[in-house]
């Protein structure tokens, strides 16, 4: 585990600490890191110090903002110094530095809501750790009887057809745009050189995996990350330290992190890379170090609800959803680091935008009319200098503009979410409660009549966030003490999980006979992330219990095969190209991917063999050295049958709402 003395370093003060050091020393490196991760101790005049012994002591001086940004802060006092063994094992074991955001033109600090840049911020805002957009259409005919690539080259030519078909990513849920984007620029040279040098160390990452993904793996890609961001790729290089950062996790084995994130992390990377080298551009591709705002001139906005946000790497705050009089969805953030505590704390913090005297509380459930607004690409309002904010009386959601995220049938909104390529938005909508089932609640939706939709799938209902001291957890067990509660929702639906949403906010349902309650000055919502429901906040009698209790009933992704690509893609990440090699000759190809044909998804096991025959393909010549050494034709094969796999994913929980 890395030390909390230790501060956060910049990926090309780590990088070059290592490329210093000598092949026999790059040996070592592994081994000295771990040594050095629980030796720090502060030092008096607010530095950081680790002993190698009595003659190499490292000291760390973080510069004001608490990043070690320059190779002159990192010193040791060895004979070796600075090409020396000590200094580059405690840069590598302290955490990897988020990357600044960069001030736009014109643009003063205060025109953006947030100190986090955009992928961060993203990724925030979600419901775990920052995965890449899933791809759109299915590519190779998933679940049909298109056979998919049976050869590693079928394979590559697979993965560019998914990737061409599913648009870019930027590194960031919610901020991903095709790359053929009309008017979009192409790369420049140096961001296709770039590009190629991001998928050259990818690949070899990837063939590498977590069991062989040491330090100086670790130092290629922060390296290929700084040449990205130099090169104007911030999505590129928030990629690339995804994937750092996931390693790190993985090979400390620290609690909660899961294989899934990393292979997902490694998607949107090689993804991204790929892109980039052909020389494909689009503005979701590039990504943005900032987020731009521009001018929205007047508007009136409602709010809707409130969500905390806790990131992984220290960043809390809050969200708050609103929407304009025409129904177009804004949200105003306040996101800095400070953790669980800040999280907590910003729900009731003032609103900066515009001098307006409203917490986020009370924009929740009221209003702004704005003068001069600033406006994002995904709906940000900035705080610029220009901008005048008055409070107005909030809408009730049975009122317009809120009414009309109630209007249309949950499963119409989710398949139409599903079908971009982006983070999906936040959908209402009216259930009743039927149980509860482990983590989650199990409701079914209510038409407009108050009656339970006719073959209405069982929705489940998850926390928004897992952490025990924020509300959405609790609030969603007592609520599954009641069953046949009415309540409207308001929630984002999770795209990788069959029929299932994330409640930010819930509310009673108008003409409920058992309904909820809630105080007046709540105005008829209750965020979940922060009010506590309590037991007077019900009203009516219960209807008598069903004889039969509820289950939680089918799971279509759960019950597909599609686990054994997902285990074998896995298996990858963790032990590399050899593990992937090693599984055909445990179990067999018929055996591993015979149940994936017989159910329909033949191309999802044409590609899973093409990547198991292009994992075990390693040509020889008379003297028994490799003749072709590249990862690249692995490289494609994996992303081929992860792409697949995201596409194939996303189609069955499509289906799981209807």
């Amino acid at each position: 585990m890395t030390s909390p003395l230790l501060p956060p370093v910049t990926a090309e003060v780590a990088a070059e600490a290592v490329e210093a050091l000598s092949a026999r020393l790059r040996k070592k490196l592994d081994a000295a890191v771990e040594g050095c991760r629980d030796g720090a101790e502060a030092g008096a005049d607010g530095s950081v110090v680790v002993a190698f012994g009595e003659d190499a002591v490292v000291t760390l001086r973080a510069a004001p903002s608490g990043v070690v940004t320059e190779a002159g802060q990192a010193v040791c006092s060895c004979l070796l110094a600075p090409r020396c063994l000590h200094r580059a094992a405690v840069l590598t074991a302290s955490p990897v530095a988020d990357p600044q955001p960069w001030p736009l033109p014109g643009e003063g600090e205060e025109d953006g809501g947030s100190a986090v840049t955009p992928a961060a911020e993203s990724a925030a805002a979600g419901t775990g750790p920052a995965a890449p957009s899933a791809a759109g259409p299915m590519p190779c005919g998933a679940g049909t009887g298109d056979t998919g690539a049976g050869t590693a080259g079928g394979a590559g030519a697979s993965a560019a057809g998914a990737i061409a078909g599913s648009g870019g990513s930027d590194g960031a849920r919610g901020n991903a745009a095709g790359p053929g984007d009309g008017g979009a620029p192409a790369p420049t040279a140096a961001q296709v050189r770039a590009g190629a040098a991001l998928w050259a160390v990818g690949a070899e990452a990837l063939a590498a995996g977590v069991a062989a993904g040491g330090a100086v793996v670790q130092a290629e890609l922060l390296r290929a990350a700084h040449t990205a961001r130099v090169a104007g790729l911030p999505g590129a290089e928030a990629a690339a330290l995804r994937v750092v950062r996931g390693l790190r996790a993985a090979r400390e084995r620290r609690a909660g992190e899961r294989l899934a994130d990393l292979a997902a992390a490694f998607e949107a990377l090689l993804r991204t890379a790929a892109l980039l080298a052909a020389g494909t551009g689009g503005p979701g591709l590039t990504g943005s170090g900032r987020r731009a705002y521009a001018s929205g001139g007047s508007l009136k906005v409602h709010g809707l609800c409130r969500e905390p946000v806790l990131t992984a790497t220290g960043y809390g705050g809050v969200v708050t959803h609103l929407l304009g009089s025409d129904g177009v969805p804004y949200s105003l953030s306040d996101v800095r680091p400070g953790g669980l505590a800040r999280a907590r704390g910003a729900g009731a913090a003032s609103v900066a935008l515009g001098g307006g005297v409203l917490d986020h509380a009370g924009l929740a459930r009221g209003g702004l009319r704005i003068a001069g607004a600033t406006v994002s690409a995904d709906g940000r309002l900035g705080a610029g200098r220009g901008v005048r904010a008055t409070p107005v009386p909030g809408v009730s959601w049975d009122q317009e503009p809120l009414a009309a995220l109630f209007a249309r049938p949950a499963a119409e909104a989710v398949a139409e979410m599903l079908a971009q390529d982006a983070e999906p938005g936040l959908l209402g909508c009216a259930v009743r409660v039927e149980g509860a089932a482990g983590d989650h609640l199990l409701v079914r939706e209510l038409s407009p009549d108050g009656t339970v939709r006719a073959d209405a799938p069982l929705l489940r209902l998850r926390p928004a966030h897992p952490h025990p001291e924020l509300a959405h957890t609790a609030n969603l067990r007592r609520l599954a003490g009641r069953p046949g509660l009415a309540l409207r929702v308001v929630g984002r639906p999770d795209p990788d999980r069959a029929a299932t949403l994330r409640p930010l906010a819930v509310g009673p349902v108008p003409g409920a006979a058992y309904t909820l309650r809630l105080p007046p000055e709540w105005r008829d919502r209750a965020d979940l992330g922060y009010d506590r429901l309590q037991g007077g906040h019900v009203t009516g009698e219960a209807p008598a219990p069903a004889p039969d209790p509820v289950g939680p009933g089918p799971d279509p992704l759960a019950d597909s095969p599609l686990w054994r690509v997902s285990r074998l893609l896995e298996a990858g990440v963790a032990g590399g190209r050899r593990a992937v090699a090693e599984s055909a000759r445990a179990s067999g190809q018929e055996a591993g991917y015979g149940p994936l044909r017989r159910a329909g998804f033949t191309a999802a096991a044409g590609l899973a063999a093409a990547l198991v025959t292009e994992a075990d393909r390693r040509p020889r010549d008379a003297f028994g050295r490799l003749t072709d050494p590249s990862a690249d034709g692995y490289a494609w094969a994996w992303l081929a049958a992860s792409a697949h796999l995201t596409a194939a994913r996303r189609s069955l929980v499509a289906a799981s709402w209807a």
